[in-house]
């Protein structure tokens, strides 16, 4: 154990030591060469499983259970192993280092600020060109950033900034602060699974049924949550606009095609008085998804600055939170 404090208290200040370590020393090069993160290993462990249990030529019935196998076998290993962590860690002497580092491999706070801080960087350094802004689109984002212009792309690092920070920050946050380690890995594993296999696709419609639900589940309240905490931040952050960020949720976001990840693009586009998402090229498609926000549609490089300390100011706001539950357990005890 860390010190001798309840079981919750020790959790949420472990969250709250590693979202610090993460935002300040985010570039684990030793860690990513010795330790995978876990939500690489478990995607790995669906891409070998959807290559030997999704055979084309079985029923749509045999491959979507094969499927839902699939996630409830890789969820309970996640589970059995966030166990197994919880008790080496509450009984050796030191064990909260390993539960530390645990954590740290399955956040990724300094990550997807710094891939947005290189799209920045790229489109308004000394060097700027449109070229170079893409090039370091193409490492945050799925969009064909090859085929977008200056607005385009500064619209889809701010959304994948918005997506990551639900997703990689907030959502294993939320997982680990209610159900320990065991809830922060089987998010990790629902999140890499709905990412790998979860695709609404002839190939993945039946077998990826389950993971994209199981997803959609888990992420559901940390994506409004998100959304939340980004209006709050917003009331720090000058020229930025949180009862903007507030009505671009309960306007734009509710049946939006990207479901539960709109709720932050939304926020973020309102706080910023934008307009994300959109109509889109993708390939030979015109994909006409509605925006997100209704500002302006021609995002500027300087608009990523806000969106930048936005996402710093929501990662200080979850620690906060972690860290005056964890004071809070610790001075009055559990409540149940």
């Amino acid at each position: 154990m860390l010190l001798p404090l309840p079981a919750g208290a020790e959790t949420l200040l472990i969250l709250l030591l590693a979202l610090l370590l993460d935002a300040f020393l985010g570039d684990w090069r030793l860690l990513n060469r010795h330790v995978p993160r876990p939500r690489a290993l478990a995607a790995r462990a669906g891409d070998w499983l959807d290559r030997r249990l999704n055979r084309i030529e079985r029923s749509d019935a045999t491959r979507r259970l094969r499927g839902l196998l699939t996630v409830l076998f890789l969820m309970l290993t996640a589970l059995a192993v966030g166990t197994a962590v919880t008790v080496v860690a509450r009984l050796l002497p030191y064990g909260w280092m390993l539960e530390l580092l645990l954590v740290l491999r399955c956040v990724a706070v300094r990550q997807p600020w710094a891939g947005m801080r290189g799209v920045l960087d790229a489109l308004s350094g000394p060097d700027a060109s449109l070229e170079a802004g893409r090039s370091a689109l193409a490492e945050i984002s799925d969009r064909q950033s090859w085929r977008l212009d200056l607005h385009g792309v500064v619209r889809a690092a701010a959304e994948a900034g918005a997506r990551d920070l639900a997703r990689r920050v907030v959502a294993p946050a939320f997982w680990y602060a209610l159900l320990g380690m065991p809830g922060m890995l089987a998010w990790t594993v629902a999140d890499a699974l709905a990412a790998t296999i979860g695709h609404d696709t002839p190939r993945y419609a039946d077998f990826g049924a389950a993971a994209a639900r199981t997803g959609r589940i888990m992420v559901w309240l940390p994506a409004r949550l998100t959304g939340l905490l980004l209006a709050l931040a917003a009331l720090f952050v000058p020229g930025a606009q949180g009862p903007g960020a507030v009505r671009a949720m309960l306007a734009t976001a509710p049946g939006h095609p990207a479901r539960d990840d709109a709720w932050p693009v939304a926020a973020l586009a309102g706080a910023l008085d934008l307009s994300l998402a959109g109509p889109r090229r993708e390939g030979d498609m015109v994909v006409k998804e509605p925006w997100l926000g209704d500002g302006r549609a021609r995002a500027q490089p300087a608009d990523l600055r806000p969106a930048l300390v936005l996402y710093h100011v929501v990662v200080m706001l979850t620690g906060l939170l972690a860290g005056a539950a964890g004071l809070a357990l610790l001075r009055f005890g559990p409540v149940w």
